[in-house]
Formats: C-alpha cells, sequence, structure tokens
C-alpha cells in the first residue's frame, strides 16, 4: 500500500543532487577585486598588468591574483580594506588614461563555472552597488523638436520653391520660444502659412513685422510640449536600459521619479566611474557634407562663416565647412558594431539604419555621389568647477569631424565609418548606437554607493532571521510529530537548498524583501505536513491501521494543500506583476518557495515515510 516505484525515488535523488550542485556556488562568496579598463586614448595590456604589478608590490599590498582579458585587467585581494588602498594606488600610478574600478568578483571554481553553476545575484541592499538619481532636461527636448522643425520646414519650402531669406529659432524676452522664419514678401510668408498649416497642423503659426521685414513665427501648442517632455523621459528610460544591458549588470532598478527624474540602482557595482562615463554619455553621430568652396582655415582664423555652413574642428587636426543641413543623424541606427577596417586596420563602427533611415540616406547620397561627407561626433558634457569654494556646474559640447570622405556611390541600409582613436572608442560608440540616443540631457543630481560591507550586515542579519525560523520550526515539528516531524525537518532543508538552487539557475536577484519571503516560506512550508499529519492522527483515532491511516491522511490532505497553496501563488504572481523592485524580489522567492515546498512536502516526506514503514506489518506510528 505505501510504497513508491523506483522513478519516484530516482526522481528525488536527481532533484536533491542537481540542486545541492547548483546552490554550491554561494557557498563560495566574492574576493574584493580591481577592474582596471582604459580609457579613449589608451590600451590595456601585458605592459600595464607588469605596472600594476610593480606598483602593488611597491606599495606593499598583497593580492590573491592578477588576470588579464578581454583588454581588462582583474585584481583580486583577501578584503575591502586591501581593496581600497590598492585603488589609490594603482589609480596614482597609472595616471588618468585608466578607468579604476571596484568590483567583486564571485570565487566559485573552475569546475563549477564549467557546468555553468553560478551564485545567486544579490540586491543593492546585501551586495552593495551604486545609486543615481538622475534629473532629465526636459525643456532641451522641446529644444531639439524645434531644430528638427528648422530643418523639415527648410525642406518643405525649397520643395514647394517658397522663397525665404533666414530660418532659424526664435527666443522672446520671456523665454518663449519658435521657429522664426524671414520673408521678402508678404505673398511668399502667406503661401508659407498655408502650406505649413496644412502640413503641421498641430503647431502654432503666428505672423508678425519688423523693420520693413515679413516674420512667421511657429510654435508648439502646450498640450505638444508636454507629451514632448514626458516622451522625452520615457526614451531616456528605455535607452538607460539599453545602456545597463549592455554593461552587463545584473537585475538593475530603473525607474521613473517624478516629472523629471529617473532613479538608476546597479547592485554589485561598486565603483561609479565607468557607469557614469556609459549611463550619462550622449555621444551620437551627424552625416553633414563638406563645404569645397572656401577654406575652413581661413574662416577659422577671421571668424566669418559663410552663410549656410558651420565651423568644425577635426580630431586629426585643422578645421572643416560643413553644410548646415543635416543628411543623417544618429536616431535613425538600429544596430553598430565595433572591428577593424579592413584597407587600413584602424578601429571601425559597422552601422545598420532603419527603414526610414535608409530611404533617406539612400536618397542623399545618391544625389550627392563625388561629392565629400563627414561624420561629425557630438558629446554633451557637464563640468564642474570650483569657483569661491562653490561647486559650478557649465555644460559644455564636443562636436568635431571624426571623418571625412567622398561618395564614391549610393550608400543604403548598411555601412562603416573609421576615424576613430581605438578599439576601446570605437566598443564605447557602438554601444551607445546600439542603446540609442538619449532623447534630453541627463545630469546625476545624487549618487550613493552601497559599501560591501554594508550588504555583508544585511546578509548577515537576514540569514540570521533566517536561522531562527529554521531552528524553531524544526524543534517545534519534532516535539510536536516525533518521528515524523524529523521526516519534515528533513524535507524542509531540502526545500531550502532546492531555493536557493533555482534562485541560482534562474539568476535571479535575492533582495532583502526576498529573504523575508524566504522565512515566510519555512513556516508555510511545513503547513502541508501538519495537515497530513493531523488527518493521520484522526484516521489512527478512528481504529484504522497505521498503513491505511498514512495512505489515507496522504490522499486526503492532498485537495486542501493544493488549494491553500495555489491560492496564495496567485496572490503571489499578482504581486509579481503589479509591484517593483523589492515587491517583484518577495514574489518571487515566495513563488518559488511555494512550488518547492508542494513537492518535498508531499513528494519527499512521503518517500522517506514510505522507506521507514512500507512493506512491513507495523502497530504504532511516531507520531
Amino acid at each position: 500500500m505505501n510504497q513508491y516505484p523506483a522513478w519516484k525515488y530516482l526522481l528525488l535523488i536527481i532533484v536533491l543532487g542537481t540542486s545541492s550542485l547548483y546552490a554550491l556556488p554561494n557557498l563560495y562568496g566574492n574576493d574584493p577585486a580591481l577592474q582596471v579598463s582604459s580609457t579613449r586614448n589608451t590600451a590595456v595590456d601585458i605592459s600595464t598588468q607588469e605596472k600594476m604589478r610593480e606598483l602593488l608590490t611597491a606599495a606593499d599590498i598583497p593580492y590573491k591574483s592578477i588576470l588579464l582579458a578581454n583588454e581588462q585587467i582583474l585584481v583580486r585581494f583577501d578584503d575591502t580594506e586591501i581593496q581600497l588602498r590598492a585603488k589609490d594606488a594603482v589609480k596614482d600610478g597609472l595616471g588618468r588614461g585608466y578607468v579604476v574600478a571596484l568590483n567583486l568578483a564571485p570565487k566559485t571554481p573552475d569546475w563549477l563555472r564549467a557546468m555553468n553553476a553560478a551564485p545567486m545575484y544579490l540586491g543593492l541592499d546585501l551586495r552593495g552597488g551604486v545609486h543615481f538619481l538622475m534629473e532629465v532636461d526636459v525643456n532641451a527636448a522641446v529644444d531639439q523638436s524645434e531644430e528638427r522643425y528648422i530643418g523639415d520646414f527648410r525642406g518643405l519650402l525649397r520643395e514647394n520653391k517658397i522663397r525665404f531669406d533666414k530660418i532659424g529659432r526664435y527666443i522672446g524676452n520671456e523665454g518663449d520660444t519658435a521657429v522664426e522664419v524671414r520673408f521678402r514678401t508678404t505673398e511668399a510668408r502667406d503661401n508659407a502659412q498655408l502650406l505649413l498649416d496644412r502640413e503641421y497642423p498641430d503647431l502654432l503659426i503666428d505672423q508678425e513685422d519688423r523693420a520693413g521685414k515679413f516674420f512667421m513665427l511657429a510654435r508648439l501648442d502646450e498640450k505638444e510640449k508636454r507629451e514632448t517632455r514626458k516622451l522625452a523621459l520615457k526614451q531616456n528610460i528605455t535607452t538607460l536600459r539599453n545602456r545597463v544591458n549592455e554593461l552587463g549588470v545584473a537585475e538593475p532598478v530603473i525607474q521613473q521619479q517624478g516629472d523629471e527624474r529617473i532613479v538608476v540602482q546597479l547592485p554589485g557595482v561598486q565603483d561609479t566611474a565607468r557607469a557614469k562615463e556609459i549611463l550619462g554619455a550622449t555621444a551620437t553621430l551627424e552625416f553633414r557634407l563638406t563645404d569645397e568652396t572656401h577654406d575652413a582655415e581661413d574662416a577659422a582664423r577671421t571668424g566669418r562663416v559663410p552663410a549656410g555652413l558651420k565651423l568644425y574642428t577635426q580630431r586629426e587636426g585643422g578645421h572643416a565647412l560643413l553644410k548646415n543641413r543635416v543628411m543623417l543623424t544618429g536616431d535613425y541606427i538600429i544596430d553598430a558594431s565595433s572591428g577593424l577596417d579592413q584597407q587600413s586596420g584602424g578601429a571601425a563602427v559597422y552601422i545598420t539604419l532603419d527603414g526610414k533611415g535608409a530611404s533617406i540616406f539612400s536618397k542623399v547620397t545618391g544625389d550627392n555621389v563625388k561629392k565629400l561627407m563627414s561624420v561629425v561626433f557630438i558629446e554633451k558634457k557637464t563640468e564642474t568647477r570650483i569657483v569661491d569654494g562653490e561647486p559650478v556646474k557649465t555644460k559644455r559640447t564636443l562636436e568635431e569631424v571624426i571623418n571625412t570622405a567622398r561618395i564614391q556611390e549610393q550608400l543604403s541600409k548598411r555601412f562603416q565609418i573609421t576615424g576613430l582613436d581605438s578599439t576601446k572608442e570605437a566598443h564605447t560608440l557602438a554601444l551607445l548606437l546600439r542603446a540609442g540616443a538619449l532623447a534630453a540631457p541627463i545630469e546625476i543630481v545624487e549618487e550613493r554607493t552601497i559599501g560591501p560591507s554594508l550588504g555583508a550586515d544585511n546578509i548577515r542579519q537576514g540569514f540570521t532571521s533566517v536561522i531562527i525560523g529554521f531552528v524553531l520550526v524544526l524543534v517545534f515539528m519534532a516535539v510536536w510529530y516525533r518521528g515524523f516531524g524529523l521526516v519534515a525537518n528533513l524535507a524542509l532543508a531540502f526545500n531550502l537548498v532546492v531555493i536557493v538552487a533555482v534562485l541560482s539557475m534562474l539568476q535571479a536577484t535575492l533582495t532583502l524583501p526576498g529573504i523575508a519571503g524566504i522565512v515566510l516560506t519555512v513556516g508555510m512550508a511545513v503547513d502541508a505536513n501538519v495537515l497530513i499529519f493531523e488527518r493521520i492522527r484522526e484516521e489512527l483515532r478512528n481504529g484504522i491501521s497505521p498503513q491505511a491511516a498514512i495512505n489515507s491522511g496522504y490522499a486526503k490532505a492532498f485537495s486542501t494543500i493544493a488549494d491553500a497553496n495555489i491560492t496564495t501563488l496567485i496572490a503571489a504572481v499578482i504581486l509579481f506583476g503589479f509591484g517593483t523592485g523589492p515587491i517583484k524580489g518577495f514574489a518571487i522567492t515566495l513563488s518559488i518557495g511555494i512550488i518547492t515546498s508542494m513537492f518535498t512536502a508531499i513528494l519527499g516526506t512521503r518517500a522517506v515515510i514510505n522507506l521507514i514503514y512500507g512493506n512491513r506489518r507495523v502497530d504504532k506510528l511516531s507520531i
């Protein structure tokens, strides 16, 4: 009656063995480490590795290992105090050409890594990491929208042969802005307004006469400005999420806070240098035709730039005059990868455009074959200077020509650009282009680093709470249900191992609320056994034989156990679906715990009890 087929025991052995194996990496912990990478104009190689050895030896700083891989150097240490000393020594010794970042490196043995066994991710509150509060300049998105209208208006008026003198942005005394077009005649202005009213019905268009000139002002209405700001914030969140994914940070938190702010949490990242470099970067590209009729150096020397042209510096030195009209921007790029140019051997970025971008680029390059085209690298930076003892932030835009080449044929969806300083710069630019440009500039207004020591304290407290809850449940079950209680305790330990293994295999993130979910699961896991054991006691009181009582107890309690756990699981799934951050962590561990406790409490305990009492005559049960 109380016998299990061999395959069920085999299943339990496989689950227990696999779970133990994949839970094992969590026992090894992490090493405090330094991660060294290069900036734009430097390289990380064996000579850098040797120099780091010399710097650490000279500073009498012990280290466990130093490894060069993927153009980065990883140095492991015994504790965080040595790690911090090493950071100062290495940063001072290598200079500004390198990014020296604090990190945590898993100590998982090679044989476990070969089986893809890895420790579960820990959240910001357990592992430590960095917290950024970013402010989005949403008004800049409105400015950029007006700049796009300038280009659109210029092209539309020329296509319809409506003559105008000048087009640009108008900034009023009270800070109101508009796109301003100047005409020589009222007839041209009226024709232009009819055209723009038809093509852009959402714009507010007015006419003004000043000093014998005829002007037309096109403004965004307040509703469209609000939508533009809201859209910019959403696009920035998407772009930041893409960039964080490119960085390889596990389970980041990126969410909106208010109308103009974004919170970014990066667990495991102790140093803000590389994260700030990628998250705040605004690098993008513009493609413009190069003017070949005027002298760029003369324009730079005299400061007189011909109408319709703009003066740029070239990365390799000198200046270039480019047409005002932008042929293509980085907004149309859907994929970018770094590599080497087959002809020159220099760094290159291979670009793929979307359908609209490919159509635009195909037309403009087809119309301008044999003409020079330049690639402009644009990056906006915020610099902080100390003035009279107070930090003053200034915004600076870097615009430089990185490549100029003659259009030999019509270009379309895929092409490459060169002229970059290094493979590192090509890799970073490709990353930013893949992730997408920021719709509006962002500024980090708050950054907070949660050290690994604080995370370790949280882990200790969480671990202590789990152990206390676990031990109290063990004692209660052993005292109240005797032999059957010991079997339930064995299943409870098995359940904890399976939960940790599943979290590790799914590479889920464990947070403090997640630990709370595990503590709750410990209590809930024995509920099933309590129901089963009480049912068995009831059957024994009714005079049924011990073997029949065991069978009846498990059979009759199953529906009650299933109902209770399914309703709790539904609540956990809803929490996961509608919750954010910590709530999701709690819901994940609770859901996993419910499923594993059903398996261990019903199948696991029954298998052990069948081994003890099955296939023999029993007069009394230890319950």
